[in-house]
């Protein structure tokens, strides 16, 4: 399984997380670079305005006249930079110009007194940054003066220019640091995913064993590995039941077969009329006993939960099938002179369920009582209501406490048990009344020393029909 395919839960994770963090570095250089460029204007227009303010300083009226007064080597050293080129401008709003060495574009219209203004221009061809200031004039109060100094943006855009320079490699590390730390930790956190997907992968069918070390794992991982653990003893257990029930199917169909094979072969070199029909009759019984098999093995295999999820159920009459199934076994009982009756409704007891299964649950029972039952002894098939219960009682030697769960496995018979069954009847009759969510029970016949076997169904099971 590739770990890099469309649907590998790694790369969801890398991508999920990578993406997102890319967009928020991305967007920690932009917010980083906007403060940076921010806050070095702010210190080139306080600049501004401290040159402003000083320009003010230097302002002296003498005679009703304002002046500048400014020796040139200081207006110099004023006007000196390395790397942008500095201009002024003082106006008088009735005088005109004082000072001034470049042709500055209007200030803003509306100015408040003694509050700088900073906006964009050009001087020369050349963008700029201006700041103005208006300023009363203290020997006249109907004048005021006006201040701009401007700076061109080398130094500027030099700086906004380092700054991109030393953040995008920043950044770029803080990426690569981040998505590496981020691919340890998913991988890492994985690994756990990887180690369980070997042990599955290196699992043989004979050998089925739960994954180990679950509480080493994530918790989010717990619920998928406990459930992994689930389907594999139930698989472990269908494979053991698969085995246990072909071997003893194998065994109890080689028995039959085998009479077949020696009865018949009797009965082909048996020159006397009699021993030749003797003979038959075996091959007689023999067939007879391999088809009784063959039957139950087939109604088992349907009965089986995990052989047929989906059962066909309709509103089914329980006294008019239970009825209507004695009179299938009524010649069976008669040879063996037993007395085969019916206690219960006469009218409709209707439940939901499947016709033909609940049809051989009856069966099995009835032929279960009449086979190992006494000869000359009564089967009495019985129902009742509220709740809903099927029972079939004998008169055989019953069934010891400890022994009625062990007759309900499959192929099990007990010691010195007469009759010819194959111990797949009452095992039938339990798959089948758990499959229509009723319980079979194994108790003592209450009016005699035999057995009974009752069948109770759920409240739901026939409040549905």
């Amino acid at each position: 399984m590739s770990r890099r395919g469309a649907g590998s839960l790694r790369r969801r994770l890398l991508v999920r997380l990578s993406v997102p963090l890319c967009l928020v570095l991305m967007l920690g250089a932009v917010v980083t670079f906007a403060l940076a460029h921010h806050f070095g204007n702010l210190v080139h227009d306080r600049w501004l305005y401290d040159s402003a303010m000083t320009l003010a300083a230097q302002l002296k009226s003498k005679n009703g006249q304002t002046t500048l007064s400014l020796p040139g080597p200081a207006i110099e050293m004023f006007e000196w930079d390395s790397v942008d080129r500095i201009s002024e401008e003082v106006t008088s709003r009735n005088r005109g110009h004082i000072f001034s060495n470049a042709t500055f574009p209007s200030p803003p219209a509306e100015m408040v007194p003694g509050k700088p203004s900073y906006y964009d221009g050009l001087i020369n061809g050349q963008p700029v940054r201006i700041v103005a200031v208006t300023l009363p004039n203290p020997t006249e109060a109907t004048e005021s003066i006006t201040i701009q100094v401007a700076e061109t943006r080398h130094k500027r855009e030099a700086l906004v220019t380092e700054i991109l320079l030393l953040s995008v490699p920043i950044e770029a590390g803080i990426l690569g640091l981040a998505g590496t730390f981020i691919w340890l930790a998913v991988t890492s956190s994985l690994g756990a995913l990887d180690a369980i997907a070997t042990r599955l992968a290196e699992y043989e069918p004979d050998g089925l064993l739960p994954v180990s070390d679950i509480e080493n794992a994530p918790s989010e991982v717990q619920p998928l590995v406990n459930s992994i653990n689930r389907l594999i003893a139930k698989l472990s257990d269908a494979q053991e039941t698969q085995r246990r029930f072909v071997a003893n199917a194998a065994h109890q169909l080689r028995t039959p077969l085998s009479a077949l094979q020696v009865q018949t072969e009797r009965a082909l070199r048996e020159p006397d009329p009699v021993a030749h029909e003797d003979a038959l009759s075996h091959v007689l019984r023999a067939v007879t006993r391999l088809r009784h098999v063959t039957h139950q093995l087939l109604t088992l295999t349907r009965s089986d939960r995990s052989a047929e999820r989906a059962l066909n159920m309709v509103q089914v009459d329980l006294a008019a099938l239970a009825r209507d199934e004695l009179e299938r076994w009524a010649d069976v009982a008669i040879a063996r002179s037993i007395d085969l009756g019916y206690e219960g409704p006469e009218n409709s007891l209707d439940i939901r369920g499947d016709p033909h299964l609940l049809r051989e649950l009856i069966g099995n029972l009835v032929d279960n009582a009449i086979r190992y039952g006494h000869s000359g002894g009564e089967v009495t098939l019985g129902l009742r209501q509220l709740p809903t219960t099927l029972y079939v009682d004998d008169d055989g030697p019953g069934i010891p406490p400890e022994d009625r769960a062990l007759v309900l496995e499959r192929f099990y018979r007990r010691p010195s048990t007469g009759g010819d069954g194959c111990g797949l009847g009452l095992a039938i009759a339990r798959e089948i009344a758990a499959r229509h969510g009723a319980g079979l029970h194994i108790v003592d016949n209450p009016l005699s020393g035999g057995t009974r076997v009752e069948v109770v169904f759920s409240d739901r099971t026939y409040a549905m029909a």
